[in-house]
């Protein structure tokens, strides 16, 4: 018999639950996690969700924005996205663990999701936002290590090698976003 197909709200909740089970550190959280091609365009749209809530989320908020900054915002996120993910695939190739990329892209993928919820959630809370944005850091650096761990299985010295390569990637995508476009102007 035939199974239902899951749908995009069945997905989320069980990359919301995947998500949690990284930041606890159990060993289960990539069986929350659809690794197949299905589930690679699924944690796809959940990256374009996440990209415009960075874009549009601080206008949802209340928050006044320049003219362009909303397009600006998306185009420096979608840039910084491009060039994680590649460089994620150059050191998991450099490693030979290719097979892990797909893993990975798919779970980093929601949790990327669920860190730009907290993010609207730390601008709607004005001056107390920051605890949030301290908060973020630490679940972010926290999920990445057990993304890692658990979903790569990666060594140690494997998931420095790739925060990394990808901090270099981010930082040069910065760079190069800067000369180019200008530093995006701040919300008011």
């Amino acid at each position: 018999m035939a199974q239902p197909t899951p749908t995009f709200l069945d997905e989320l909740t069980a990359a919301a639950r995947g998500c949690v089970a990284l930041l606890t550190g159990k060993r289960n959280a990539p069986d929350y996690f659809d690794f197949s091609q299905r589930g690679l365009v699924g944690s796809l749209i959940a990256v374009l969700l996440a990209v415009a809530l960075a874009g549009f989320g601080p206008m949802l908020s209340g928050i006044q924005s320049p003219p362009g900054a909303s397009t600006q915002a998306i185009l420096v996120n979608l840039l910084l996205y491009v060039a994680q993910g590649g460089t994620a695939f150059l050191a998991l190739r450099q490693m030979g663990r290719t097979d892990g990329f797909v893993p990975y892209l798919v779970a980093s993928n929601w949790v990327t999701l669920a860190t730009a919820v907290l993010m609207l959630i730390s601008a709607i809370l004005g001056p107390l936002g920051s605890l949030v944005l301290i908060l973020v850091v630490i679940l972010a650096i926290a999920s990445f290590i057990n993304v890692g761990r658990f979903v790569v299985t990666l060594k140690p010295m494997q998931i420095g090698i790739l925060f990394l390569s990808q901090a270099v990637g981010v930082f040069l995508a910065l760079v190069i976003v800067s000369l180019f476009v200008g530093v995006p102007p701040m919300p008011q």
